[in-house]
């Protein structure tokens, strides 16, 4: 494809895009317009006719790159058509038209401006023909910038900042487009309205208004004016508070307020608010005393004020913490008590708070009555009847009816008065108080008994050591017995309804003061009635010691702290009782046969009975001695000790003394096995033998040899002639030694003489041999615990070749 066939291609692929144009703005004298670019053209040309008419008024030539142009030159509010061609040097390629107004003419600047608030302005302008709206440009000196629409005069613009400047100008609209901006005109919003933060009423006659303090402001302007009333107050300040005075108490005020800048502008006014001041104190106040049933109360009335607004709350208040709240002109403080002074006083409160204080108001209520009503038995036949004295009271009045009807009445300034009464009767009395008020209520009546009347007949007598028993006739009055019993250190006591009494766990061996008390749950006790004295039983002895002075006499002693009593020691065995009497505290006890066991005890007697025994000790008599004891050696270093029966020994120490040594068993049997006994030694034998309580008898035996002692070092030397020489060491011994060898066929016996130590076997014959050496006993007799050598005894031939030593052993 060659390059013309490529160019004519795209100009037909050009052509398919339509050619458009449209208005880009419009003002009142001239029309800017936007077109779409067409392939080829070399210039775009604009004219202009008047709608309507063929002739071209103004034209436009624009170069190849250019898709907006712009037709001046216009008449304001006129409506145009305007032709756009696309033209390849004088040929037109494509063309388009738009029919469209010019924008009005330019306005007049806007002729007054006023502020409607301080964020509101009010513009007035003149109408222009032909416009369909207005826009008014808004500016400021911090490049705020802002166009509101408006569709007449006047018009409002909203939503500024106070106290600023502000450029206005005006443009009218219609469907062509708008004007030129009017020259501007400078105008400033107003200050803003204060914003009050509080309001209150310090007092009946005053109102305090705060305020945030408004910037730029240099003065303050409030608006006050009382409801009800067509004068309206002004009241400047350069403050952000405001106390105003002079206002009538109870009176609702509608405040307003607005802030003056430097220029003396009026700023924009504040919201209205209302504030009540509070109410006229409460005047001419009365109180009395009502009853409502049996309560009482103090009725406070008032005179009512009929100029206050709104609702007023009136509070009684009494400095004995009593109120009462009311809307009306009275109300009662309940309950108050009598005796009572009250400081009253009234506040009236509305919504702004309370007035000041009423003139406190005193009043007095009637006196109490008396309390702590109590009677004295001042003596026998005379009581007086006291109470406690009553704040406010200038008299008192008592009444006493006793038992049988009959009354007394005693009246007095005091707090007493006397009357006569009999032991163990009942009387009724009640007092009143009185003053300028009147008499006091009933108060307490109290129910008195007299002391009841002393027993008579009173016994003390002794019933044991320790507890004395009281009887005596009934008396009259009395509901309960108090029987005490005293002595130096301490005090018992015994209540009871019927005349008869135990008094126990007494002090031994004592003096006792013993009183009978009558008594009534009413009156309480007579502590007038006569003592009667007794003694207790003596002490019981204590810690009793025994002290053995030998085998068959005990010394008995004791501590006592009786006055004056005897002592008898008592010992109770199994062989029979045995005694001793005495004054003192320690006694003898003799003749006790030994291995018993006895019991003591001692008791003390006194003119006023028998003490309790003392807590008993026991004593065990030294043991008998076994009568019979008998030593048998069964080893040459061990012995078989064994005895008769003794009465009351309950283990044993059986001892074998000698210069070499002692051996010693320690039992509870009647025989022990004894060890370690040196051989051909003579022994003392003694024995301790011990009771259960570990007294202890000594006792002594018939001595004890034991064996001799066996040889040491044995050996075997073969001699001539089938003979053999048994040799041994001997120690020195002047006994004289035995040897016997037994065999299975053969025994050999050889006797050395006292001093030797060897002895020979001749004619020996081979075989096996038991070897004993063993030294002989003065009487002659072998001693039997050697030990026994075995030996081998070989032969050569016919003789003796060769002995073999096979080990010891024990004998059977």
């Amino acid at each position: 494809m060659n390059w013309l066939g490529i160019f004519v291609m795209m100009g037909i692929c050009s052509q398919v895009a339509a050619f458009t144009a449209s208005k880009f703005s419009a003002s009142s004298k001239s029309m800017i317009f936007r077109w779409t670019k067409v392939s080829g053209a070399t210039s775009y040309k604009i004219e202009v006719k008047l709608s309507g008419t063929q002739d071209i008024i103004a034209f436009a030539s624009f170069g190849p790159n250019t898709v907006m142009g712009s037709v001046n030159s216009l008449s304001p509010n006129k409506l145009y058509q305007f032709t756009i061609t696309a033209l390849n040097d004088q040929t037109a390629l494509d063309v388009t038209s738009v029919e469209t107004l010019t924008a009005p003419e330019m306005m007049d600047p806007i002729v007054t401006v006023k502020s409607k608030d301080s964020r509101t302005l009010i513009a007035g302008f003149r109408l222009k023909p032909g416009a369909l709206n207005y826009i008014i440009r808004v500016q400021n000196t911090n490049g705020f910038y802002r166009e509101d629409s408006v569709p007449t005069t006047p018009a409002e613009i909203k939503y500024l900042t106070p106290y600023t400047d502000y450029s206005l100008s005006i443009m009218a609209v219609n469907t062509g487009g708008r004007s030129q901006p009017s020259l501007p005109v400078t105008v400033k919003t107003v200050l803003p309205p204060p914003q009050f933060s509080a309001t209150s009423s310090p007092s009946n006659d005053s109102i305090t208004v705060s305020w945030d303090p408004v910037a730029h402001a240099v003065q303050y302007t409030l608006s006050i004016y009382k409801l009800g009333s067509d004068n309206s107050l002004l009241h400047n300040t350069s403050n952000t508070n405001m106390t105003i005075s002079g206002l009538d108490a109870g009176s609702l005020y509608i405040i307003r307020g607005f802030a003056w800048d430097v220029e003396g502008r009026k700023g924009e006014g504040s919201l209205y608010i209302n504030q009540t001041t509070r109410p006229p104190t409460p005047s001419i106040v009365s109180v009395s005393m009502v009853m409502n049933n049996t309560v009482a109360g103090l009725s406070v009335s008032w005179e009512l004020d009929a100029n206050v607004y709104g609702s007023i709350q009136y509070h009684v208040m009494s400095d004995q913490n009593l109120t009462c709240n009311s809307t009306s002109s009275s109300c009662t403080l309940s309950p108050v008590g009598c005796g009572e002074v009250h400081t009253i006083q009234i506040t009236a409160s509305n919504e702004a708070g309370p007035s000041y204080p009423s003139i406190p108001e005193v009043f007095i209520t009637y006196p109490c009555p008396p309390e702590s009503l109590a009677v004295v038995e001042s003596s026998e036949g005379n009581c007086t009847l006291t109470w406690d004295t009553v704040p406010h009271a200038e008299s008192y009045s008592a009444f006493i009816k006793r038992g049988d009807g009959g009354e007394e009445i005693c009246n007095t300034t005091w707090n007493n008065c006397s009357y006569s009464c009999m032991c163990g009767n009942t009387y009724l009395m009640s007092v009143f108080a009185f003053n300028e008020a009147g008499s006091s209520p009933q108060g307490d009546v109290l129910n008195y008994t007299t002391l009841p009347c002393c027993p008579e007949d009173v016994s003390v007598s002794v019933v044991s050591t320790d507890t004395l028993e009281i009887t005596w006739t009934a008396s009259r009055g009395a509901q309960l017995y108090e029987t005490r019993a005293v002595d130096s250190s301490e005090v018992i006591i015994c209540n009871d309804t019927s005349p008869v009494c135990a008094l126990s766990d007494l002090s031994c061996d004592s003096s006792y003061s013993v009183v009978v008390t009558p008594c009534s749950e009413f009156s309480g006790c007579n502590r007038a009635c006569k003592a009667h004295t007794k003694d207790t039983a003596p002490c019981m002895p204590m810690n009793l010691m025994l002290n053995p002075k030998n085998s068959s006499c005990v010394s008995v002693s004791w501590t006592a702290n009786n006055r004056a009593a005897n002592y008898t020691v008592t010992a109770s065995g199994d062989d029979g009782v045995r005694n001793c009497i005495t004054s003192g505290k320690s006694c003898d006890i003799t003749d006790l046969p030994c291995g018993s066991t006895y019991e003591f005890r001692v008791i003390a007697t006194s003119a006023a009975g028998q003490s309790l025994p003392s807590f008993s000790e026991s004593l065990e008599t030294e043991p008998c001695c076994p009568l019979s004891l008998t030593v048998d050696q069964v080893t040459q270093a061990m012995t078989n000790v064994s005895w008769s029966h003794a009465k009351g020994a309950h283990t044993f120490i059986t001892s074998l003394t000698s210069l070499r040594g002692h051996a010693r068993c320690h039992t509870q049997d009647s025989h022990c096995l004894m060890g370690c006994i040196t051989c051909e030694t003579n022994y003392t034998v003694t024995m301790e033998a011990f009771s259960h309580s570990g007294r202890s008898s000594n006792c002594t035996y018939e001595g004890f040899s034991s064996s001799p002692c066996c040889p040491s070092g044995v050996r075997l030397y073969q001699m001539a002639g089938n003979s053999l020489r048994v040799y041994w060491r001997s120690g020195g011994s002047s006994h004289s030694y035995i040897t016997e060898m037994v065999g299975s066929s053969n025994n050999y016996t050889c006797t050395a003489s006292p001093g030797h130590n060897s002895c020979d076997v001749a004619n020996l014959q081979c075989g096996e041999y038991s070897l004993v050496v063993a030294p002989l006993t003065p009487e002659g007799s072998k001693a039997p615990f050697c030990p026994q050598r075995m030996y081998s005894v070989i032969c050569s031939g016919s003789n003796i070749g060769t002995v073999v030593y096979r080990g010891k052993r024990s004998v059977d």
